[in-house]
């Protein structure tokens, strides 16, 4: 158990470091959400202007809201990236084979891979846009610690759901000749119900309560939601971080049977 845990550990430091390598790009992902925030939180203000305490927040909340989910795009892979396409691509060439006969389990690899990828871009593409943000407007940051270690758990979580998603979509490549087009109807649906354009609360009656229940909103809408106190109660917390947690579980889940259809195929095709 102390081996494997050593592995899993090794494997993430591993994808930290590969992402620290590229420092170009990390600038230039800095500047596109600092810049892209900026624009964003001037929209919300003028939409705050015409309608005080949309979806239940203040004008401070709803820009909040705006950098600090810029400082969880790239960790959570909502606009895209992260390692599904590297998976379909090492499905269309055979690669995949290699991954198969490591020492370890497929989806705890990719998965240890991706939270050390997911830690850096925390760091590297998160903090920046959060401070520019803070700087530059009036937000509703938390001051108790205990509320920001709720959020960076619930954020976990939702870095958990995001992998389990983009797993599945990888493992789809067994089947579909080319995933650039099921990656690309991820994407969108990603950016529309994680509530990286609005806050879910927006939406109202039964397509609200609906998009608040699918597991895209476990990625960026419920951490939101648990920083800035909407879920402040040890209930309301528990209920919340629960969701999260069972997305994360029936999705980890589904990855393992498709990962083990998905293994038959290939020793079938394989010989």
């Amino acid at each position: 158990m102390h081996r494997t845990a050593h592995l899993y550990a090794a494997i993430a430091a591993g994808g930290f470091r590969r992402y620290a390598t590229y420092g170009t790009a990390t600038a230039a992902g800095v500047f596109t959400n600092t810049v892209f925030g900026f624009i964003v939180a001037y929209t919300y203000i003028a939409l705050w202007d015409e309608r005080p305490g949309l979806g239940g927040y203040d004008q401070a909340q709803a820009l909040t809201f705006v950098w600090v989910s810029q400082s969880l795009l790239a960790a959570g892979a909502l606009i895209g990236g992260g390692f599904q396409e590297e998976i379909q691509e090492r499905i269309r060439t055979g690669d995949i084979a290699v991954d198969l006969y490591r020492p370890a389990d497929l989806q705890m690899w990719w998965l240890a891979a991706d939270l050390g990828r997911a830690g850096f871009q925390l760091l590297g593409r998160g903090v920046v846009p959060l401070v520019a943000g803070a700087l530059a407007f009036q937000l509703a940051l938390p001051s108790a610690p205990g509320r920001w270690l709720l959020f960076l758990l619930s954020v976990l979580l939702g870095l958990v759901v995001s992998f389990a998603l983009r797993f599945l979509l990888g493992l789809f490549a067994f089947w579909l000749l080319d995933g650039s087009g099921i990656n690309m109807v991820a994407t969108l649906v990603s950016i529309f119900f994680s509530g990286m354009l609005l806050p879910l609360t927006v939406f109202p009656g039964g397509f609200g309560e609906v998009v608040r229940m699918l597991p895209w909103s476990a990625m960026l809408q419920v951490p939101l939601d648990v920083l800035m106190g909407r879920h402040a109660g040890a209930g309301s917390a528990v209920r919340a971080l629960g969701f999260q947690a069972a997305w994360a579980a029936v999705l980890l889940g589904a990855g393992r049977l498709l990962q083990s259809a998905a293994t038959r195929k290939a020793v079938v095709q394989g010989g």
